[in-house]
């Protein structure tokens, strides 16, 4: 007997194949159908307590599984309060599944409560939005995987009328065939590969492309034979090992790594743009080189339409296919003679002191050496994620996750339910300021219910601290950037996990060997003086 599928159950299986284990959302009537076709495909659907929280938790189980995201929303405010994780997905390049459900076509033309157009919302913050039909379903749900993945990664938005959702339909006859690598050939590729052999101060700037394209290994071979230092944007650290002689870490955001970093790319007279997306970069990063001067190779996944910058010469390429192709036949050479790497790396390291007897470098710096290197940390906005996205070290990819291109707040705790869900095996932290903590602290209780021994680090000094520097700096008064203390640890408690205060390192060390083994998770109030970013950024 055939079996009989609704549109629902073609969609969610479809993004089983596509890897999906994991779903998060707030349900309401119009979604149930759709949560149903979810588990009956293997996607286990997880209750957040918001919905711009469980696309965060959606987000961190990407970065694990590498599977496309899954936000299930129901109608009129449950779609927008995904709005800002949507937003998100878009520019960081998350391949989100937006689910959101409706109202019949019919019923909407004389039926106004909670109704909107979702697609006209979701239409300019994502890569492609659909209404599922039963009769298309197939063919749909292939879509918005494709075009959720491929090329630069980013959300796809389905609207589920609620009848279709449990309307019979069948799934797509085909699978698309896997697009292969694309690989440059003739003359500018030769013109590349002189400019590879002659160059004496080379640099490559590295960006998400190169994770996407699992480009890794081809990227530390090529730097390595080639003697070519490497920066990354913050989303990409770890793409080379950050203790590697080669690797000059994170740049973009810290205006204080950025004065070691600019200088010695501009000293440059070959700059690598390998998989580089410049929508991480702040505006020092804007025209950071003359490609008419210094020669310039952009390997990128799209035709460049940001004009950060320019290139003299630009490959829309698979990134490790490209450094390939660059690299043969071409001999190894001795870069950078006069010991530059070398300097620039103990600059850095001086910049950001690992010694302070207490703050927020302090509690990074514990954090650091008493947590595993294979701890998956996810950082919020703010003054603390400028600082830790210099002083955290990588050894791995997408061991460091955070709002790079949005730079919104509220994201690092649900980042970390996430990639916990993902991999219970990893030690899991989140670092979040005492405001982004207060935006998100209900799902809290989501990582109490998965009995998940999370960590989460809150930097507490009362005051939106990166918001108050650019007010100081601005000589303006002190206006909404301040707000009355709260005592953490007891939040933590109340919904359901471990909550400790802190004021030294000794009582952070001790907190952090304690929550390792604990049997929820553990909130870490650590407490700083205000200003203590102050010169640290």
């Amino acid at each position: 007997m055939t079996e009989t599928l609704r549109a629902a159950d073609v969609l969610a299986r479809r993004l089983y194949e596509a890897g999906c284990r994991h779903a998060f959302g707030m349900p309401g009537g119009e979604v149930l159908t759709l949560i149903d076709a979810l588990e009956a495909a293997g996607i286990q659907f997880h209750l957040a307590r918001h919905e711009n929280a469980a696309g965060f938790m959606a987000e961190g189980v990407h970065h694990v599984d590498g599977a496309p995201a899954i936000l299930v929303a129901t109608v009129g405010p449950g779609a927008m309060n995904g709005v800002n994780v949507v937003a998100n997905a878009e520019q960081d390049r998350v391949p989100l599944i937006v689910l959101t459900g409706c109202v019949d076509a019919a019923e909407a033309e004389q039926y106004t409560h909670q109704v909107l157009d979702h697609r006209k919302v979701f239409d300019p913050i994502t890569k492609a939005t659909f209404t599922l039909d039963a009769a298309a379903a197939g063919i749909i749900a292939e879509k918005a995987v494709g075009i959720a993945t491929e090329g630069r990664s980013g959300p796809v938005h389905i609207d589920v009328p609620i009848s279709v959702a449990d309307a019979p339909a069948v799934p797509a006859p085909f699978r698309r065939a896997v697009a292969s690598d694309v690989v440059p050939i003739g003359t500018d590729l030769n013109t590349a590969r002189d400019w590879l052999a002659e160059a004496s101060r080379p640099v490559m700037i590295v960006g998400l492309d190169v994770i996407k394209d699992k480009s890794t290994e081809t990227l530390r071979a090529f730097a390595e034979i080639h003697g070519v230092p490497v920066i990354t944007t913050y989303k990409a650290k770890g793409v080379l090992p950050e203790d590697h002689p080669l690797c000059l870490g994170g740049a973009g955001l810290s205006p204080l790594a950025d004065k070691h970093l600019l200088p010695f790319v501009d000293e440059a007279d070959l700059i690598i743009c390998v998989g580089y997306d410049p929508i991480e970069m702040r505006p020092g990063w804007q025209n950071a080189w003359d490609p008419m001067v210094t020669n310039v190779i952009d390997i990128t996944a799209v035709p460049n339409h940001h004009f950060m910058h320019q290139a003299t010469l630009s490959f829309i390429a698979d990134t490790g296919a490209t450094l390939a192709a660059l690299s043969e036949g071409i001999p190894p050479c001795t870069t950078w003679p006069d010991g530059e790497i070398a300097d620039v790396k103990t600059a850095l390291s001086g910049a950001f002191p690992r010694d302070e007897e207490w703050g927020p470098g302090a509690v990074i710096a514990e954090c650091r050496d008493v947590l595993p290197m294979d701890t998956i940390a996810t950082v919020d906005s703010g003054a603390h994620r400028i600082l830790l996205s210099q002083m955290w070290e990588c050894a791995d990819p997408r061991t460091l996750l955070q709002s790079t291109a949005l730079c919104t707040m509220g994201c690092a705790v649900p980042l970390a339910i996430g990639a916990k869900l993902a991999a219970p095996e990893r030690t899991v932290v989140s670092f979040s300021g005492d405001a982004g903590l207060l935006m998100v602290a209900g799902d809290l209780s989501t990582a109490a219910e998965n009995a998940q021994n999370t960590i989460f680090v809150v930097f507490v000094d009362q005051s939106l601290a990166l918001i108050d520097l650019k007010q100081r700096g601005r000589k303006l008064d002190n206006n909404g950037v301040d707000f009355r203390g709260h005592d953490y640890a007891a939040i933590g408690r109340a919904f359901g996990g471990h909550g400790a205060t802190v004021t030294n390192r000794a009582e952070l060390r001790a907190a952090l060997e304690a929550a390792q083994t604990a049997d929820n998770y553990t909130l870490i109030a650590a407490v700083i003086d205000k200003h203590a970013y102050d010169g640290r950024i």
